[in-house]
């Protein structure tokens, strides 16, 4: 009998990086042979114990698959949503895509873009982690014209929620006139990715978010995909996303 870490059961067998696994297992959402575990020092034996996730038996076979998404506007970024809304998993079960399949990393509900879904843990955790640094480019409409004080802070850091943002790359593309008042469409690019960032970090220099996309993720962009649209990742893509 081998016994493993339950966190590096879960990232083998595609549910989550290692760190969203900890996650699962302290609310309580794996089973151990038909106990519930909750201590994240449990173990295992993959190839002897009944192991469930959200009452869905593991599987360790299946082929390791990598998903690139355009997240429509009023979609969840996780597999469940205890409002019942749509998520992510959702779409990808309706375009046909069979498996189990994880978000990397979040989108929230009101934003729409690029995400990344998989059943590979360890590449999850290659892209998602911080320490990796995959950028994340956004194209932000917000409102009124940001002047250059404003946009320095940005890209010098501002504090929101957890502490002082890190430096970003932050440029004015085009500012157009509305009913309501002129807006301005920014491209920031993040080596990190906290709650809802941008769109504090456009709150906190008073120019609040009207519409928000995510149109790149490393080296992959948006290209021509458009709300709902689901393709494969490239063996490229792929390696360029977790390089080093």
């Amino acid at each position: 009998m081998i016994s493993i870490r339950l966190q590096k059961i879960l990232s083998q067998a595609g549910v989550a990086s290692r760190r969203a696994a900890e996650t699962l297992i302290t609310q309580g959402r794996v089973e151990v042979n038909g106990r519930v575990v909750t201590a994240l020092g449990s173990k295992a034996d993959p190839a002897a114990d009944v192991i469930k996730v959200d009452g869905r038996r593991l599987k360790f076979d299946a082929a390791r698959r990598y998903l690139l998404m355009y997240k429509p506007r009023g979609v969840v970024s996780t597999r469940v949503d205890p409002q019942r809304r749509t998520t992510v998993v959702d779409l990808v079960a309706r375009a046909g895509i069979r498996g189990y399949f994880y978000p990397v990393g979040r989108l929230d509900y009101d934003s729409e873009g690029l995400i990344l879904l998989t059943n590979d843990g360890d590449f999850a955790e290659r892209v998602a982690h911080p320490r990796y640094e995959v950028d994340r480019t956004y194209e932000a409409l917000v409102e009124g014209v940001p002047d250059d004080h404003d946009l320095e802070r940005l890209r010098k850091g501002v504090v929101i929620t957890g502490g002082r943002t890190e430096p970003a790359e932050v440029r004015l593309m085009h500012t157009t006139a509305t009913k309501r008042g002129p807006q301005s469409t920014l491209i920031v690019r993040l080596h990190e990715g906290r709650n809802r960032q941008v769109r504090l970090m456009c709150d906190s220099i008073a120019h609040p978010i009207v519409k928000l996309k995510r149109i790149r993720i490393g080296s992959i962009g948006i290209g021509d995909l458009r709300p709902g649209d689901i393709r494969d990742l490239s063996t490229a893509e792929i390696r360029k996303l977790i390089a080093p």
